[in-house]
């Protein structure tokens, strides 16, 4: 998939709708987690073992599917607008995780600093 044309694609619907001016990071980030919350809806009241299913179920894939890409749509579209680099974003999200997180059978030297609250100052 190639990021980039996919962005391009994207304007390019917008403004053939003359929605440009709706698409700002705010609204766009809003729209965002109302279909990740969709896709979340999916999932609501099943166990654990029953969302692994959804791989045996063809009908739950494919709407896990749209809302998969529906959340995929506006994910590109608020990294546009931003001018953020979302090759460049996930190999380094991906590399300071690691780092983070170290592999299980890797021994660890440091303590890992402790979750701030919104309470604590920097």
């Amino acid at each position: 998939m190639d990021i980039i044309q996919l962005q391009q694609t994207l304007r390019t619907f917008a403004a053939d709708r003359k929605w440009e001016e709706f698409h700002t990071p705010k609204n766009l980030s809003m729209a965002l987690m109302v279909e990740a919350a969709e896709l979340m809806e999916l999932f609501q009241w099943q166990t654990p073992q029953e969302s692994l299913a959804t791989r045996l179920n063809p009908t739950l894939q494919m709407r896990v599917g749209e809302e998969l890409a529906d959340v995929a749509l506006y994910l590109l579209q608020l990294a546009d607008h931003t001018g953020v680099d979302l090759d460049l974003a996930i190999a380094d999200k991906l590399l300071k995780n690691a780092k983070k997180y170290p592999r299980a059978d890797e021994p660890t030297t440091t303590l890992r600093e402790p979750l701030r609250t919104c309470a604590q100052s920097p």
